[in-house]
């Protein structure tokens, strides 16, 4: 089966992607190729990094053409903003979602191994180990929706419910939510292809129109939900430790969280909000 690995950026987290790649390019094997996914007018910065296996694109060749960038006026220009007549006002971090889902109608490998820009690789890894057979990976966190803390994810998940034509008393408490997921191509098309036939609108416009999604929730309740689970097995295996909430940690309490991975955990995430500097991130792990 072949896989590939797919990362959605931009140009803030340039510095960051470098890292990424250099510690992937070292440590992970069994992919076809790396699908870096910008916006157009980041692809020739990162261009630097292209290689035999790194391949960028940029989201005209992604995207439909209705949907337009723009700077945003009420952040004086220094944040983009995506509009159309079909979706409502839609930030960066949406139509990075799209991009993500979007690859599958590009390329034709049989998954897609996602990782963020702020994701570092201190252990080996090889791709193949997401399949067992024919069956892929799919991160699952049981009953962590039941929790006080996870609202915004079961109004994610609900909303998903809805795009996928899903009774409204069929709830899910499952959390699909993760850094290091991988999805199955056939998968994503049949899951784009039921909100098209639920919503009698493109995919995209059914998902802009609701505005709060996760990509992650969509696919993990349509692959459960819908697909009953087939063609995929259930991991619990957090692949990648990744500090999520702010403050960021001082040196001694990263060295900390990083001395405290998992035999299993290969990757090490430090979500860029956290305002950690890629050379800083470097020098504590030596790299």
């Amino acid at each position: 089966m072949k896989t590939a690995i797919v990362t959605a950026s931009y140009h803030a987290d340039f510095e960051r992607f470098r890292l990424l790649c250099e510690t992937l390019d070292t440590h992970v094997t069994g992919y076809t190729k790396h699908y870096v996914l910008v916006e157009d007018r980041d692809v020739p910065l990162f261009r630097q990094l292209q290689s035999p296996q790194r391949v960028i694109i940029g989201e005209k060749d992604l995207l439909p053409s209705w949907l337009k960038v723009f700077p945003d006026p009420l952040t004086m220009g220094r944040r983009r903003i995506w509009l159309s007549f079909k979706t409502k006002p839609l930030r960066g971090w949406h139509v990075q979602q799209f991009r993500r889902i979007a690859i599958a109608d590009l390329v034709e490998d049989d998954a897609f191994l996602y990782l963020d820009s702020d994701v570092a690789f201190l252990r080996p890894y090889d791709c193949s180990q997401l399949w067992r057979d024919d069956t892929l990976r799919l991160l699952v966190r049981p009953g962590a929706l039941a929790a006080d803390s996870m609202g915004e994810h079961r109004r994610w998940s609900a909303n998903a419910g809805a795009l996928l034509g899903l009774p409204e008393t069929q709830h899910s408490t499952n959390d699909y939510v993760g850094t290091m997921i991988a999805w199955k191509r056939s998968s994503i098309r049949d899951m784009c292809a039921r909100i098209e036939s639920v919503t009698g609108e493109h995919w995209i416009a059914a998902m802009g129109k609701q505005r709060c999604f996760s990509e992650c929730m969509m696919y993990g309740r349509f692959v459960d939900d819908v697909e009953h689970g087939a063609g995929h097995f259930h991991d619990q295996t957090e692949l990648c430790k990744v500090f999520w909430l702010a403050p960021p940690p001082t040196e001694d309490e990263f060295r900390a969280f990083v001395a405290d991975m998992a035999p299993e955990q290969v990757a090490l995430g430090m979500q860029s909000f956290l305002g950690l500097e890629p050379g800083e991130i470097r020098r504590i792990l030596g790299l």
